[in-house]
């Protein structure tokens, strides 16, 4: 027998009668944990949420909203809200970018796919800039899936490769940027063994150079400053390798990871490294959509407004996943999203119900 015909109807709830008003209402970064000092949702009075759970507390259910049931690699994994906002309702476990990201590395299929013959094409005279969030904190990027691309790239023909780093302090431990910036460090000097041009090119904090998701006039000053270091080589800070860098600016009391001023690499006559120029390619290596459609947007766009960025150059660029779907942006990218449909959202739409979303 076939299947039955798929219908968009919502069937009638056995208990509650039509016409009665419904809210659901969902909290998105609301969870529950062991409590202690830093769990502000513990620590904090929530007189709602509390008389909600004692009141009934047969119906008190905790769906888990992290880790494998909701398609990332690992159960130490945190879930974002892009990841809850893609699961809810979908009545089934989709990979979410991350798990693609690690499926594709793992097969070698992210190596065969149209983004990466893309910008593949820039491998003999131009150079492959990396740039992202130097991190493990596994909510926009990790930095193992940065070291497998650096060495696949170079395999498959990648003569010059530039990274241009974000340092964390959010996800991970703030004052662990020495440590990210070393790790790769050491992968890139292994590829200069190989007679590989493999460096670090420029640097800053991620919530202060490149990324940003608010697209507001006053926040365009991120992506500007991230512009500046990485594709016009101009920076207040100018520096002969990423490690003296960042120990140079942490040295002040207040500096933080997530702040760090932007600079750049500059040789020994003061001249920057590593720019981006025509003829080569970039891939943004965040397989997070948030706080990189910004610089997706400079990146991709010829005909662009925000900011002044001086130059426009001839690129090959490609994200790691397509970080908008509506805009196709960017149109080229090394791993396809996660293709989810028929989730609660949708139901709701069809049904004609009102859904209100604010944050």
């Amino acid at each position: 027998m076939g299947s039955p015909e798929f219908s968009w109807k919502l069937a009638d709830h056995p208990r509650l009668p039509k016409g009665k008003t419904v809210a659901v209402v969902v909290l998105d970064g609301w969870g529950e944990a062991n409590p202690r000092q830093y769990n502000c949702i513990r620590v904090a009075d929530t007189p709602t949420v509390d008389s909600l759970k004692k009141g009934a507390p047969e119906r008190w259910r905790l769906p888990r909203a992290h880790g494998t049931a909701v398609g990332l690699p690992t159960d130490d994994d945190t879930g974002n809200s892009e990841v809850g906002h893609n699961a809810l309702g979908a009545g089934r476990i989709y990979a979410q970018g991350a798990k693609l990201v690690d499926l594709a590395l793992a097969s070698g299929k992210i190596y065969e796919g149209e983004g990466f013959k893309y910008i593949k094409e820039c491998f003999d005279k131009g150079t492959l800039h990396f740039i992202g969030l130097l991190s493990n904190g596994g909510v926009h990027s990790r930095l193992d899936q940065l070291l497998l691309l650096l060495e696949g790239a170079s395999e498959h023909g990648a003569k010059r490769i530039h990274v241009h780093i974000l340092t964390d302090g959010r996800d991970v431990l703030d004052r662990s940027s020495v440590r990210f910036v070393e790790i790769p460090e050491n992968e890139l000097s292994k590829l200069r063994e190989k007679g590989i041009d493999a460096q670090i090119a420029s640097g800053g904090g991620w919530m202060y150079v490149t990324m940003d998701r608010y697209e507001v006039k006053m926040t365009w000053g991120v992506v500007k400053r991230g512009w500046d270091a990485q594709v016009l080589g101009e920076a207040p800070y100018k520096f002969q390798s990423a490690l003296e860098a960042i120990k140079k600016l942490r040295e002040d009391p207040k500096a933080n990871d997530q702040y760090l001023p932007p600079f750049v690499i500059v040789d020994e006559s003061g001249k920057a490294v590593g720019p981006i120029v025509d003829g080569d390619a970039v891939v943004t290596f965040n397989f997070r959509a948030d706080q990189m459609f910004m610089i997706a947007k400079a990146l991709e766009y010829e005909n662009f407004d925000k900011v002044d960025r001086v130059r426009f150059p001839k690129i090959r660029y490609a994200g790691m996943l397509q970080y908008d779907g509506e805009l196709k942006l960017p149109s080229h990218y090394l791993v396809s999203p996660p293709e989810i449909e028929k989730a609660s959202g949708e139901y709701l739409v069809h049904n004609g119900i009102k859904t209100f979303a604010c944050r």
